[in-house]
């Protein structure tokens, strides 16, 4: 069923229990810039780099006020809750996509389209009315569990992979990696595979002929993929 433009700012209204007293910021949020930049109507773009900022600020907050007093450590912590995969994640668990104002036979599903949209809904309920807002209606209703969003994170496979080698040898190793991609250019899949670890004179030290990564949509997935599977086996290894 088509839902038309009005029915569908009504509906994502009811989705997150606010009504937006300017609807016309909330239609620039779901509108792609592809879409905009056609059409000569405000898309989301700007809307997203403000509502990357409120996210930041109200992640900051709640961490600090968790107790999380180390710079480092908090700024790990936010990384993991502040990038494109858990908001697409978050953005799939909503159905975000079926409120999205594209062009015509624009690629959405699964997209970066996706995850800045859900920048730009924060953005534009931020200026609509305020951050507690988008604390209360957004962010503690679809991050409730986000202490495990933290500990399942992927992004930071390399570095506890690295840190596992610097224990273990005592310096700091290099790792290498091949990538091969399938299918059509507009929507390449990417495998890591092969990796190696040499030491600081490139001497070899350990390899994994058979180890590969899942099919993923960017190599950065692929490699990241790849790097817990390595520190898997390494772990397994050492018991």
């Amino acid at each position: 069923m088509i839902i038309n433009e009005n029915e569908k700012l009504v509906r994502f209204q009811t989705l997150i229990n606010y009504q937006f007293k300017d609807v016309n910021l909330l239609k620039q949020a779901l509108t792609t810039p592809k879409l905009g930049n056609e059409s000569g109507i405000p898309h989301y773009q700007v809307l997203e780099t403000l509502g990357d900022a409120v996210i930041k600020l109200i992640f900051s907050l709640k961490l600090y006020k968790k107790g999380e007093h180390n710079a480092g450590e908090l700024t790990k912590m936010k990384q993991c809750l502040e990038n494109n995969k858990t908001f697409l994640m978050i953005a799939n668990k909503i159905g975000l996509e079926q409120y999205i104002f594209a062009s015509k036979k624009q690629q959405i599903k699964d997209t970066k389209v996706l995850a800045d949209s859900f920048e730009a809904i924060c953005g534009a309920l931020y200026l609509d009315s305020d951050l507690t807002n988008v604390e209360e209606k957004v962010i503690n209703i679809y991050f409730q569990d986000w202490e495990s969003i933290i500990k399942e994170s992927s992004i930071f496979n390399k570095n506890k992979l690295l840190e596992f080698l610097q224990s273990k040898y005592k310096f700091t190793p290099i790792i290498r990696c091949e990538f091969q991609n399938f299918g059509p250019q507009n929507a390449l899949k990417w495998i890591a595979m092969n990796p190696k670890i040499y030491d600081q004179k490139k001497q070899l030290l350990i390899e994994f002929p058979e180890l590969k990564s899942k099919y993923f949509k960017s190599k950065e997935e692929a490699e990241q993929d790849l790097y817990f599977k390595m520190l898997k086996s390494l772990k397994k290894e050492s018991k």
